[in-house]
C-alpha cells in the first residue's frame, strides 16, 4: 500500500466527504469522521493496517466549490501538515448552474474551476507525499443529461491536473456507473448527489483501491 507508518491522510470536499463530521477538524471519538465513505476509509485502514497508525482527517464542508475550499485552505490544508492529500470537488460548482441557473455570480465555470484547483494544489503539492484527486459526479446513467454532461467536463479537468501535478487519479463517476448498471439512481441517492450508504462504499472502495489498499 501506498500510505506507510503514521502518515497523515487528510480529506477535503464538499457535502459528499462531509457528511456530519466534527467541528473544527473532524477527527477523534465517536462520528468525528462522518458518516460517509471518510469513515468507511478510516475504518478499514484501521482494520486492515493497524500497524501503520495511519492518521486520517476530515475537512470536508457541506456546500462548498472551488471558491470556499480556496477561503480556507491555508487553515484546514496547509496549517494541518499531511503528508497525504484527497481533494474531491466539484459538484456544487456544477450543481449551482442548474438549481439555482439565474444567479450567474455564483456559477464556477470550468475555467475557473480549473484555475483555482491549480493554484491550490501548487500551494501544498510542493510538501506533500501524495496527491488523490477524486472526480465530482452525478449518479444518472444518460450521458445526454444535461448536468450529468456538464459533470464529466469536470472531471476530466480532474483527471488532467491529476496528470500536470503527478497525484493520483479516481474516477468517482466509473465507480458509480458501475452500480448504475444494475440499480435505479433512485436507489443510490434521492437527487442523484448524496448517495447511500452503498454509494459511499463504492467511494471509498475506489479511493481504496487507488491507493493498493489489499482487500
Amino acid at each position: 500500500m501506498k500510505l506507510e507508518k503514521n502518515d497523515k491522510l487528510l480529506m477535503i470536499g464538499d457535502s459528499i466527504t462531509d457528511v456530519g463530521r466534527a467541528r473544527p477538524v473532524g477527527e477523534g471519538l465517536f462520528d468525528a469522521y462522518g458518516n460517509g465513505y471518510v469513515n468507511f476509509v478510516k475504518g478499514l485502514l484501521d482494520c486492515s493496517y493497524p500497524e501503520l497508525a495511519i492518521r486520517v482527517v476530515n475537512m470536508g464542508c457541506s456546500g462548498d466549490t472551488v471558491r470556499q475550499l480556496k477561503e480556507r485552505w491555508q487553515t484546514d490544508v496547509i496549517d494541518q501538515n499531511p503528508q497525504w492529500l484527497s481533494i474531491m470537488i466539484g459538484i456544487n460548482d456544477v450543481w449551482r448552474q442548474f438549481d439555482i441557473p439565474k444567479q450567474l455570480e455564483n456559477h464556477i465555470m470550468l475555467d475557473e474551476y480549473e484555475a483555482t484547483l491549480c493554484e491550490l494544489i501548487g500551494k501544498v503539492r510542493p510538501s506533500l507525499k501524495g496527491l488523490v484527486l477524486m472526480t465530482p459526479y452525478y449518479i444518472e446513467p444518460c450521458l445526454d443529461d444535461a448536468m450529468r454532461a456538464r459533470m464529466d467536463q469536470y472531471g476530466v479537468v480532474m483527471k488532467k491536473l491529476a496528470d500536470q501535478y503527478d497525484a493520483i487519479f479516481v474516477d468517482t463517476q466509473k465507480a458509480m456507473n458501475g452500480m448504475l448498471e444494475h440499480f435505479h439512481s433512485s436507489y443510490l441517492a434521492w437527487d442523484r448527489v448524496h448517495p447511500n450508504v452503498s454509494g459511499h462504499m463504492a467511494l471509498a472502495k475506489a479511493f481504496l483501491k487507488s491507493i493498493d489498499f489489499e482487500f
